[in-house]
């Protein structure tokens, strides 16, 4: 569906702003995560990424952004995992606050196992943002396997830690990404040329019809 571009296009003048807001310097490479916390959005496989992604960078931060049932049980796997310094929950944010969300993160990643086409994979690509996501549903239709971000096969841990080891050293490929996601979709998801070619293709079929 359509929606308001330009709030992702231009988030980036957020990104100071809200990364002083939660902590976050400028060596922290934030790895996000915008799901409710609830069965299916898959936070688990990237709680048990982190220790592996930790070893070998550790100026990683986690931060998802959602709330739900599953909080606390997260929390509590984090902390026995002895992780807890390296995760940040925001808790809900309003929808006009998720662009300087995703500003504040350097890479984006969707593990959810179930799901139509989740809105944070263009609203990531818009906001210039690599994604990390598990090939399911649609996100095939929005990241290009190398070229906006990598699509995994799901549940595959080793993949996700290795994706997100790539990315996390190379602030180039994340640049370069995070570019050809805003270029290949910025047109696309505005809700302005949504409507033009809904209407569009409404005007072919009444053609055909008469």
């Amino acid at each position: 569906s359509g929606m308001e571009v330009e709030p992702f296009l231009e988030s980036a003048r957020h990104r100071d702003r809200v990364r002083a807001a939660y902590g976050f310097t400028e060596k922290h490479i934030v790895v996000g995560k915008i799901a409710r916390l609830f069965e299916l959005k898959g936070h688990e496989f990237v709680i048990a990424a982190a220790g592996d992604i930790l070893s070998r960078v550790p100026e990683i931060r986690f931060l998802f952004v959602g709330d739900g049932t599953l909080q606390e049980k997260y929390k509590a796997e984090i902390a026995r995992r002895g992780l807890s310094e390296y995760f940040l929950f925001a808790g809900l944010v309003p929808p006009t606050e998720i662009p300087a969300m995703l500003s504040a993160m350097d890479i984006v990643v969707h593990t959810s196992l179930r799901e139509g086409l989740a809105r944070v994979l263009p609203q990531a690509l818009l906001a210039g943002k690599p994604v990390v996501s598990f090939d399911v549903d649609g996100a095939r239709e929005v990241v290009v396997d190398g070229e906006t971000g990598f699509l995994l096969p799901p549940k595959d841990g080793q993949a996700l830690v290795a994706s997100i080891l790539t990315l996390a050293a190379d602030p180039g490929m994340r640049e370069r990404f995070g570019n050809a996601g805003q270029g290949r979709f910025a047109e696309q998801f505005d809700h302005r040329s949504m409507t033009a070619r809904i209407r569009e293709i409404y005007r072919e079929i009444l053609e055909r019809k008469s």
